[in-house]
């Protein structure tokens, strides 16, 4: 049985589990940072406790620290979330090791998937279609003689990471030394590892990827595709399922491949096998991410399926509720993801503390979020602060109805990356569907706007009002008391 659940992870993604295990009766347990005592996820769960530090190495990247949380609070299981360790086969096994339930795939498919070289040399025996390149790690010298075998453009990419650390492009074979220099530096620092490959670069991809489900007992089903190519330096900006360039023929031809790939390597858990797929249709496996994907919430709208609790359902050892002919599609599901950046800066991280916050809601709107107002963004961790989910019964209806989500949506406080979406939905390539994955950093301009008078004197009447509103609260810093003070409705201050 699975009774209690410590959750390793932080912001919306907590926030995300925390609330499957409670209505599944499941009593939940988190770690936090000293940065984040007062977050959302801390507050939501049964038990909170304290990892000290501040950056993830002496927190969240923690292991041990993690799993003597796990022995303290009686968890059960432990379930990673995305990023931090939830890709990590020692973290998986370690978690196995202390009698714990681990809610993913088993440690050897995570060192398996997770090396790209590895995945590749399996799949090609699976009879995957592999985008061509090279498949075991090579020295510098043989990576030089490889890409002239293979021909430019290239992509140069770490073996043991993704998310676009240790990728580089190669259009001419002169950028080939300081590429592979640079390459081995950011992914001996991100992953703890130097090693590299090489794959053909497909001009004009589409990145299409599939959402699969595996149980113990060896059902696989797939539950449809993701259109993930609007990226900028390879990291996913939105999302959006079905795609609007896959038909019924191709869908049915990518998801027998997932789920093929997904059977050959053993799997178990929700999990996504990625694709590039160039302008004639043709598809390429690009990798396999063993953990739950930041875009699920797209899938599970048009499929009505809860991928989260059908995790912790199969980690309990129960069968997939599911067979493939029960998926159905139903309706268009957009995502975007609200990261605390500065899009007309570069999008340089922000930080600071959340002033004012509204949140939009109303028919087919969700919002996977870790905001509050007085939640202070910190520069520690990743940027992404909130996603913005919006249904319709069309691809139409879906992008009007986020229109209309993010001109409601209001952070204050903090730049975010709210206009680059608005901008983004207004973009024609972006309505008819035309656009691959260099889009945005090719051929997508974003350009500050000049604030007219009218919306000058709404930016100053709005900052006085929060000011006015700030200036009603105090801090309290004497220790056993409430943090905060409030002004009596009468006036004047408590005594």
């Amino acid at each position: 049985m699975l009774n209690t659940v410590l959750i390793a992870n932080r912001g919306e993604i907590a926030v995300r589990v925390l609330r499957a295990c409670h209505e599944l009766g499941i009593r939940t347990v988190v770690a936090f940072s000293e940065v984040d005592r007062e977050a959302l996820h801390v507050r939501y769960a049964d038990r909170a406790y304290a990892l000290g530090g501040k950056a993830a190495g002496e927190s969240y990247l923690h292991i041990e620290k993690l799993l003597d949380i796990a022995r303290r609070s009686g968890a059960d299981a432990i379930h990673p979330g995305y990023g931090f360790l939830a890709e990590r086969s020692d973290f998986a096994q370690a978690v196995e090791d202390a009698g714990l339930i681990w809610i993913g795939p088993p440690p050897a498919v995570l060192g398996l998937m997770g090396n790209k070289t590895s995945a590749r040399v399996l799949m090609r025996a699976a009879g995957v279609p592999v985008i061509p390149g090279t498949d075991d790690p090579l020295t510098d010298e043989e990576l030089l003689a490889a890409a002239r075998q293979l021909g430019t453009p290239l992509l140069v990419k770490a073996a043991a990471g993704g998310g676009g650390k240790g990728m580089r492009v190669i259009n001419s074979m002169s950028e080939m030394p300081n590429a592979l220099s640079s390459a081995r530096r950011e992914a001996l620092s991100a992953f703890g590892d130097d090693s590299l490959c090489l794959e053909k670069r497909i001009e004009g991809a589409r990145h299409i990827e599939f959402q699969v489900l595996a149980d113990q007992l060896g059902n696989v089903i797939h539950l449809g595709e993701r259109e993930c190519s609007l990226q900028r330096r390879y990291q996913k900006l939105l999302e959006e399922a079905p795609s609007p360039f896959v038909d019924d023929d191709l869908r049915s031809r990518m998801g027998s491949i997932a789920v093929q790939a997904s059977s050959a390597a053993g799997y178990v858990s929700a999990g996504t096998v990625e694709f590039l797929v160039d302008r004639n249709r043709r598809f390429y496996f690009l990798e396999m991410n063993p953990r739950l994907q930041v875009e699920h919430p797209v899938t599970e709208w048009v499929t009505g399926v809860d991928i989260v609790k059908e995790q912790l359902r199969i980690a309990r050892g129960r069968k997939l509720r599911h067979a493939q002919k029960d998926i159905h599609f139903s309706g268009w599901a957009i995502e975007c993801r609200i990261n605390a950046e500065d899009p007309f800066n570069g999008f340089v991280p922000s930080i600071g503390r959340v002033t004012a916050l509204t949140v939009p809601t109303g028919p087919g709107v969700r919002v996977d979020s870790g905001l509050y107002e007085g939640l202070e963004i910190t520069p520690y961790y990743d940027s992404l602060i909130s996603k913005l989910i919006c249904w319709g019964e069309t691809r139409g209806e879906a992008i009007l109805r986020m229109r209309r989500a993010l001109e409601e949506y209001r952070i204050m406080g903090i730049k975010t990356t709210i206009p680059f979406h608005q901008r983004l939905l207004d973009s024609h390539s972006f309505m008819g569907g035309q656009f691959d994955t260099t889009f945005v950093d090719e051929r997508f301009s974003l350009e500050e706007p000049a604030l007219d008078p009218a919306g000058a004197q709404v930016a100053a009447v709005v900052a006085t009002l929060v000011a006015h509103r700030r200036a009603r609260q105090t801090v309290e810093d004497s220790p056993g008391s409430s943090r905060w003070r409030w002004s009596r409705p009468g006036g004047g201050w408590p005594q």
